[in-house]
């Protein structure tokens, strides 16, 4: 057995800090190498006299209970997506043989991804920013993230708001969207419940009343010419979508004390719906159809490229990882909790939730295939047309309809709450652990957050208004609109504003680094903790062999 000293100022990466969560700081300590055997080395630790600053003397505040991280996690991982897009790409693609490539790459990349980012924030303690102190160079991927959460709590917080205007919409003896006699009517409306019921639904000239509901009565699309015709906001929509912000806000304010608690409901309230909804669904005539198409196994489609990627890419996005969320929820940790448990636990009850939300959804996209005697797939659609078009009119149909619709409305708020405010944490955590300012002063960065995302989020409950993916080389379009090329240009720029923020961080960072080039890509590519060794010549990131280890 060999032993040598090397006394650093601060831990290394490999081991665990001497910091536990009522600590007042990170320790020095001395690392004394005891062993090393294949690659690995194994060391014992001991406390030097240890210097605080008034900053190592901050505390970190914790979750109240466990229960409150995982009910935080498990309701920002199962959102809207779950009901509204799993379904349908199991559909789509294949029935049953979709499970293949989904649990293949929930096993071997979405569950590793999601305890990665759990264990950097319970180990860093800290947010999507700060974690990058392991590899500073990379630190603009903390706030790329950031940044991603920010804008996707613009539009995500106008779909809530969405769901309140059709919740209290459905206080009435007669749901709105069932006739077509209301003043948002086009000539093309076809009702429901006359004599000419039977007529498709995706009709060239014909429209239903729920169809028209949500396209002309809530976002008023015939009153624009487009994207550069915004018009003013509704405030029908801009009420909403003020007490949507006002709940962020005292949400979030106080931090996970607060939100833990808000989460039992919002986490806890879509399973006790969507079971009601199952046992309603499963009742109804054609229901059975609609499980037969949604589980019918199709392995041909597995051959088709496209399905692999739905696969993956719903894994991702189901989870939530890439956000910074994860991060941010685990940093308030206690540094010794089973994260790896939480990871297991988190992602099993996702893939269950989605997979069973889909014998809800395709229980009555079957009943309304039966009532307009067209097959499954002329109604099954994914996206917001699915919950503000198909099931509105579904449940209108349904005896107790306006019971049914405050239910499944209250079920979509409490789905899309608990997710804007995880993308709201990454973003208020991940600020106010880099910049100690905020930090002080949480409730007024918070109140800032929130009304700056109203302020953006007023775009979106103008006369034109529409989700739009520009992921793909096709210009995006909403049904036969095309959109002009400056708004491709537009949807480009925010797009790369994000990815921007990594290579500009990278090169601000090693501008600002001190030596020569050899001595500034050494403190790059090193964890911040590590800055002795670097200064000792110490570097292991320029061996091949640690990147053997890794």
């Amino acid at each position: 057995m060999s032993k040598s000293k090397c006394p650093v100022a601060l831990m290394s990466s490999a081991v665990a800090p001497a910091k536990e969560p009522n600590a007042m700081g990170p320790k020095a300590v001395e690392l004394v190498l005891v062993k090393e055997q294949n690659g690995v080395q194994l060391t014992n630790s001991t406390l030097i006299n240890p210097t605080q600053t008034p900053l190592e003397t901050q505390e970190r505040e914790t979750w109240s209970k466990k229960i409150d991280f995982l009910l935080s996690v498990i309701g920002f991982a199962v959102d809207l997506a779950n009901v509204w897009r799993f379904p349908y790409l199991c559909y789509k693609n294949g029935g049953g043989a979709f499970l293949v490539p989904y649990l293949l790459f929930m096993i071997i990349a979405g569950m590793p991804l999601f305890y990665m980012e759990l264990a950097l924030g319970q180990f860093n303690r800290e947010g999507a920013a700060g974690v990058w102190k392991i590899c500073p160079i990379l630190k603009g991927v903390g706030f790329t993230v950031i940044l991603i959460s920010l804008y996707v709590g613009f539009f995500y917080n106008v779909i809530i708001a969405w769901a309140l205007h059709y919740f209290f919409s459905s206080f009435t003896v007669e749901l709105p969207w069932v006739h077509c006699n209301n003043t948002w009517n086009s000539p093309n409306c076809s009702d429901a419940h006359s004599s000419n019921s039977s007529s498709s639904p995706n009709d060239t000239f014909r429209t239903t009343p729920a169809t028209e509901y949500f396209e002309r009565g809530v976002l008023h699309l015939h009153e624009s010419r487009g994207i550069d015709d915004l018009g003013p906001p509704r405030w029908q929509l801009t009420s909403c979508l003020v007490l949507v912000i006002i709940l962020l806000y005292f949400s979030l304010w106080k931090g996970v004390k607060t939100s833990g608690k808000v989460v039992w409901i919002t986490a806890t309230m879509p399973y006790v719906v969507l079971f009601a909804l199952l046992l309603r669904g499963i009742t109804l005539p054609g229901a059975v159809d609609g499980i037969r198409a949604y589980l019918s196994v199709d392995f041909h489609r597995l051959c088709e490229s496209s399905v692999w990627i739905d696969a993956a890419t719903q894994v991702c996005f189901s989870l939530g990882v890439g956000f910074g969320v994860l991060i941010a929820f685990s940093s308030y940790n206690k540094f010794t909790n089973n994260c790896y448990r939480d990871a297991v636990i988190t992602t099993s009850v996702n893939s269950l939730t989605s997979f069973s939300s889909g014998f809800v959804v395709f229980s009555f996209l079957g009943y309304m295939a039966q009532k307009h005697s067209v097959p499954i797939g002329d109604v099954a659609k994914d996206g917001p047309g699915l919950i503000f078009i198909i099931y509105p009119e579904a449940l209108a149909t349904l005896p107790l309809s306006s019971a049914w619709a405050v239910i499944f409305f209250i079920m979509l708020l409490t789905l899309g709450i608990d997710s804007a405010m995880g993308g709201m944490e990454s973003v208020i955590t991940g600020l106010i652990d880099e910049f100690q300012l905020l930090h002080r002063h949480r409730e007024l960065f918070t109140l800032f957050i929130v009304l700056a995302t109203f302020l953006l989020s007023l775009f979106c409950v103008t006369n034109f208004v529409v989700v739009v993916s520009i992921v793909t080389f096709r210009p995006p379009h909403y049904g036969a609109y095309i959109f002009p090329e400056w708004a491709n240009a537009l949807g480009w720029a925010i797009a790369t504003s994000s990815m921007s923020m990594v290579p500009i961080y990278a090169a601000y960072k090693f501008c600002s680094l001190p030596g020569s080039l050899r001595e500034k890509l050494a403190y790059a590519i090193t964890p911040e903790q590590e800055r002795e060794l670097v200064d000792s010549g110490e570097v292991r990131q320029f061996r091949l062999r640690h990147w053997l280890m890794v």
